[in-house]
């Protein structure tokens, strides 16, 4: 999370680590990171977070989730572990450990289209044992894919990657949802 909480200030944001839902209700924007994304769902559950945060994002906060932060905002959940339920919000179906398990880890350039312009750019993205979007809703916007696997989504003020960009020096991801979170983007 120090990684996120970095990338975020470096874009302009002031950020902190939220774990109780009265901090969670207190941000203009919350990130979900990556992990385990079944450890996130039973700690969401085992600290009474998951109906009351599934609640906040369906009311408008921008929330912006990094590989099991995508797993989290799908509304839906393919190899999931029996019963796993997530935030929900955006209209997609996401596939755990798509790219492979740890050892299948790897980086690669990807083209991100991150402007309101649409403009392709190259950004440097770290997979670890990351999760795919099997399938997107008509009107969430792809903003990038991995050899036709969608790794990169936008709908409306919910933003998820499949991969990990606050491993990496680049802050455009982080500055793209700073301004989601302003509504300047």
């Amino acid at each position: 999370m120090r990684e996120h909480v970095r990338a975020l200030e470096g874009a302009g944001a002031t950020a902190k680590p939220v774990r109780r839902l009265s901090e969670i209700e207190a941000v203009d924007g919350l990130v979900i990171p990556g992990g385990e994304s079944t450890t996130l769902w039973r700690l969401a559950t085992a600290f009474e977070l998951l109906d009351p945060v599934s609640k906040l994002i369906a009311d408008g906060l921008p929330v912006f989730g990094s590989c099991a932060g995508l797993i989290m905002l799908a509304d839906r959940l393919e190899d999931g572990a029996g019963g796993q339920r997530t935030f929900g919000g955006i209209d997609m179906t996401a596939r755990r450990n798509a790219f492979g398990r740890q050892v299948d880890s790897f980086e690669r350039d990807v083209t991100l289209r991150l402007g309101d312009n649409a403009d392709s750019a190259t950004f440097h993205a770290v997979f670890i044992r990351a999760p795919w979007v099997a399938q997107a809703g008509p009107e969430v916007a792809v903003l990038g894919e991995d050899n036709g696997r969608i790794i990169a989504v936008r709908h409306g003020v919910l933003l998820a990657t499949a991969f990990h960009p606050e491993l990496t020096p680049d802050l455009r991801i982080h500055e793209l949802f700073v301004s989601m979170v302003k509504g300047t983007s």
